[in-house]
């Protein structure tokens, strides 16, 4: 579980768990028809199985608990103690179809959560000491389960006062910048009554929604404990989650235009739709926490440990409205994002190019943008992502380009298929990737088209975000020599999951069905030359330093994640272009990113963000607070201006061909203008191309070492 330090914390636990009193009648026979359900399919099916053992049992009791209670502030030491006899009878109890453990834990757990109740009012019902020298940590694996009452009250007297104090801080700032619809000037006191009367009615409704949470989301929990030990992309969906699933504009989250998952308390971005509200923003980022969403004119609401579906119906709304998300970035700062809801244009997401010159450079390059591999079915008109490059690449050749850029920045994947015909249309016909299922020789997918679209030279740019698909291209076109992969390490996706029904594993029992389905992971992928992509992802030939240099992000940073592995390697070749020099290209961009300032500032920024991460415990008393936001906002300000303005000697243009459906109606107009703005601001694409003109005109070429 990647985890995040939340400086705005209301809702603080998972959101499985909660009293027993608005419940459904308890189905056990359901419950654990589905608990030999799921262990069957994952003992059958998964890649990598494990055993159920006391091992596994130790660690699913760990993930339990730690599901249920993360941050440990509502079960003490005793309830632990109680619970321990447990902790290696799990698997006998899976075995056995007992949910004994489960039950208790939960029984536990309500009697706790009714205690808080009482606490947070009490808490809230005056004033915080602002002045006193105290501190708070909020690492939960910094610190043990609280030992009695009195430690867990102080716990939520620490917390709740750090919530008034970043309130109260905002509200101190608000006013001394006159944004607020106040006329009257308040005192620090009345200011900080505003903030604990606020806090107190964020809890109200936090608890209100804690009564709401049925038995069956904190039972799917304990199912998920078992399952994500195995890795984890295994989930077990109940039906409706199942219909949820895979969360884009055209369902969930239509009205902004991102896509959003959670991980433990938190509600995370996991993608940006091109061309959405969202996208055109800015600000919004894959990885951003929403930890408040605030209606126009209203007054905004916590949304740390909300179920998914009730946040993403505060995010919807009418086209032309505004909706504020207040999101912790991952270097700690929390930043209000503005966005208004529109209509979202999936069409936004397809392949589109443009040309692009440096100055003194590279001259007339072609560039091609896929947000993601979208397939065929996607779409009304059946198109897909490789017959769209396919055309891409044949308007850009009568252009005459001297090379091509395809861009896969933050290109999650997606279509299998068409990732294979993609990346037949840069070599001859020859293996792609490999595919292994579990005890099975690996499946070949092959190009067996020997034509080639493209014969020039091709760099491909990846991050951090790109996955799957964008890794199975960039890792072929690497072995083949056929492309200089720049950018970031890639995520380290590697693995394959599918659906299983339970209902059809499950023979008769009509009476307990729907019973919902497993995402299991059952294949992995593996690149020519035999290495896999998981966990270790596509490392660039030429690396660019980035926001998220210093820190680990990517698949090896879940937890239980499936390890890199190899199988044999293929033979494969192609003679249509092969890189060279690939060293002298590294060393020239080494030496020109070294002395670039916007290079310097974002390595900087990137080490500020991994310190910051790090940061775990925060002064609880007014002054300290203040300054050390103070000081954090300072620091921050000298990052605001990276990619702001326009690159003078970086030109970039549309293709005649395209020019009359980006002027067909004054909508499309106005995003194309901002796409190509955009992409004149980015010194990534200048240093790409600087790339393109050492690979054109050779490593001798030296009139490229610009300030």
């Amino acid at each position: 579980m990647i985890r995040l330090v939340v400086l705005a914390l209301v809702a603080v636990g998972s959101y499985f768990f909660g009293p027993f009193g608005n419940n459904a009648e308890i189905n056990e026979d359901r419950e654990k028809m589905i608990q030999n359900a799921v262990f069957g399919v994952l003992e059958q099916a998964h890649f990598d199985p494990k055993e159920l053992d006391d091992d596994l049992s130790a660690q699913v009791f760990d993930e339990f608990l730690a599901s249920i209670d993360g941050r440990k502030r509502f079960l003490l030491a005793e309830d632990i103690t109680q619970f321990e006899p447990y902790k290696l009878e799990l698997d006998d109890q899976a075995q056995a179809g007992s949910l004994e453990f489960f039950d208790l834990a939960n029984a536990t757990l309500e009697t706790r959560i009714d205690e808080v109740e009482v606490i947070y009012k009490e808490i809230l019902s005056k004033p915080f000491d602002l002045k006193i020298d105290e501190s708070y940590e909020f690492d939960p694996e910094k610190k043990d389960f609280p030992k009695d009452l009195a430690e867990r009250n102080d716990r939520w007297r620490k917390s709740l006062k750090y919530e008034v104090l970043a309130r109260l801080e905002d509200k101190l700032e608000n006013q001394e910048n006159g944004d607020t619809e106040e006329e009257e000037v308040k005192t620090f006191e009345e200011l900080e009554i505003e903030a604990r009367e606020a806090i107190l009615e964020n809890y109200d409704d936090w608890y209100d929604r804690f009564q709401k949470i049925r038995r069956s989301d904190r039972f799917e929990a304990y199912i998920n404990s078992f399952a994500h030990l195995f890795d984890p992309h295994t989930d077990y969906y109940n039906p409706k989650e199942k219909q949820d699933f895979d969360m884009d504009m055209s369902g969930k989250l239509e009205g902004i235009g991102a896509r959003l998952r959670t991980e433990g308390d938190l509600t995370k971005v996991v993608s940006i739709v091109p061309g959405g509200p969202a996208w055109k923003g800015k600000e919004l980022e894959v990885d951003d926490a929403i930890v408040k969403v605030t209606q126009e004119g209203e007054e905004g609401v916590d949304v740390l440990g909300m179920r998914i579906d009730d946040v993403v119906s505060m995010i919807r709304g009418k086209k032309g409205t505004v909706v504020v998300l207040t999101v912790q970035k991952s270097d700690g700062t929390k930043v209000d994002v503005e966005i208004e809801r529109d209509v979202v244009e999936i069409g936004a997401s397809k392949a589109k190019s443009a040309l692009m010159s440096l100055d003194g450079a590279a001259d007339n390059i072609g560039y091609i943008h896929l947000p993601k591999f979208y397939s065929s079915f996607e779409g009304p008109d059946g198109v897909s992502c490789a017959a769209d490059i396919a055309k891409e690449l044949d308007k850009l050749k009568e252009n005459n380009v001297n090379g091509i850029i395809l861009d896969l920045r933050s290109n999650g994947g997606g279509s299998l298929r068409d990732v294979v015909d993609m990346t037949g249309l840069f070599i001859e016909d020859g293996p792609i990737v490999q595919v292994k299922p579990r005890d099975r020789m690996p499946y070949v997918y092959k190009d067996e088209d020997s034509s080639v679209k493209y014969d020039g030279p091709v760099i491909v740019m990846m991050n951090s975000f790109s996955a799957s698909a964008s890794e199975i291209l960039a890792a072929a076109l690497q072995d083949y020599e056929r492309a200089v992969i720049v950018g970031a390490q890639s995520f380290g996706k590697g693995t394959v999951q599918r659906f299983i029904d339970l209902d059809r594993a499950v023979r008769g029992n009509d009476e307990f069905k729907p019973l919902g389905e497993v995402k299991i992971t059952m294949q992995k992928f593996y690149r020519v030359n035999g290495g896999s992509t998981q966990q270790r992802g596509v490392s660039p030939d030429i690396e660019f330093v980035d926001r998220y240099t210093h820190i680990e992000v990517g698949e090896r940073e879940y937890d239980h994640s499936m390890e890199w592995s190899q199988i044999a390697g293929l033979t494969y070749d192609q003679e249509v272009y092969k890189v060279k020099d690939l060293d002298k290209l590294r060393q020239r961009s080494i030496a020109r990113m070294a002395k670039d300032k916007q290079f310097k500032l974002i390595d900087e920024q990137s080490k500020l963000l991994k310190t910051n991460r790090d940061v775990s415990e925060y002064d609880l008393s007014f002054d300290k607070f203040n300054d050390y936001l103070d000081a954090r906002d300072a620091e921050q300000e000298r990052f605001d201006e990276v990619m702001k303005d326009s690159i003078t000697d970086l030109k970039v243009w549309n293709m005649e061909q395209d020019l009359l459906a980006v002027f067909d109606d004054e909508s499309g107009q106005a995003k194309n203008e901002d796409w190509i703005k955009g992409l004149s601001k980015d010194i990534y694409i200048k240093e790409t191309l600087a790339i393109m003109a050492d690979m054109i005109k050779g490593p001798a070429y030296t009139n490229l070492d610009q300030e």
